[in-house]
């Protein structure tokens, strides 16, 4: 950016036009055409005290040194500041688009298979399952501490009631599951904390589990929460706890749905 600096007519026109002395009261032989010279004269010399001559708006507006100063030197400013309007920085621009979302770019990561064995019991009703695993082989959330990640689990499953109400039916239980994991984005150790949640759908080959405990529907949704530990240097093994509740959410009723929890433990390769 230019630095400013005056031109120099600007200084010149300030030695022009230094400030009048004011004239001096009429002396006595003095005639009035000598006055109306001295009214309208742009210098003098002071001849005595007294009081300056009145002026009229008109003479003082044309006479003053500052008004024919600005009419003089204000063409000259304005060229001289022009460079500095026409130099000075504009603001940077910036990007009105959003920054991406992490659902927007996931990171890539190997996919891997898994087969689990659960166990648990809810409603006076045991259950074992078999689950076979494959993760999705994509992760978000990259850049922070814990990271998102899920698999696909489908299941095969047995539950068997032991009611003191009677009328138990054993029941098989078929489910696919989409399940999300939530775990530390950079393990390290043997031990590596996990929490899961996940929603699917299952199907019942008996919906009457036993007497005054019917599904109503063999068609059920199962959802559940768990939380455990990644284990092994390969970090290969899972030990997890789980919640587990499937109902039919209300397609028909009665609906009593059922909970149960369960202990699983997979194996990762």
């Amino acid at each position: 950016m230019k630095s400013f600096a005056p031109p120099l007519e600007f200084f010149r026109i300030l030695e022009d036009h230094r400030p009048l002395a004011g004239l001096p009261a009429l002396q006595s032989g003095e005639s009035g055409q000598v006055r109306k010279e001295a009214a309208t004269a742009e210098s003098c010399k002071c001849r005595g005290s007294g009081s300056p001559p009145h002026r009229s708006f008109f003479t003082l507006s044309t006479s003053f040194p500052m008004t024919r100063f600005f009419s003089r030197c204000l063409p000259s400013l304005i060229a001289a500041g022009f460079p500095l309007v026409v130099s000075f920085p504009a603001p940077a621009a910036q990007d009105p688009s959003p920054p991406p979302s992490p659902w927007e770019s996931p990171v890539s990561v190997p996919i891997r298979d898994a087969v689990s064995l659960e166990a648990g019991y809810g409603y006076h009703t045991e259950m074992e399952r078999i689950s076979f695993s494959r993760s999705w082989g994509t992760r978000w959330f990259s850049d922070q501490t814990w990271a998102l990640s899920g698999y696909w689990d489908a299941s095969v499953g047995r539950w068997t009631p032991h009611a003191a109400s009677g009328g138990n039916h054993e029941v098989n239980d078929y489910g696919i599951t989409p399940v999300f994991r939530y775990a530390p984005t950079t393990p390290s150790g043997d031990c590596i904390p996990f929490l899961e949640a996940g929603v699917g759908v299952h199907y019942l080959s008996q919906h009457d589990l036993y007497a005054g405990h019917d599904m109503t529907t063999y068609f059920q949704f199962g959802d559940h929460i768990g939380a455990g530990l990644t284990l092994g240097p390969q970090h290969d093994w899972d030990v997890m706890m789980r919640l587990q509740h499937l109902s039919n959410a209300g397609i028909q009723n009665p609906n009593p749905g059922i909970n149960f929890l369960q202990l699983r433990v997979s194996h990762w390769f």
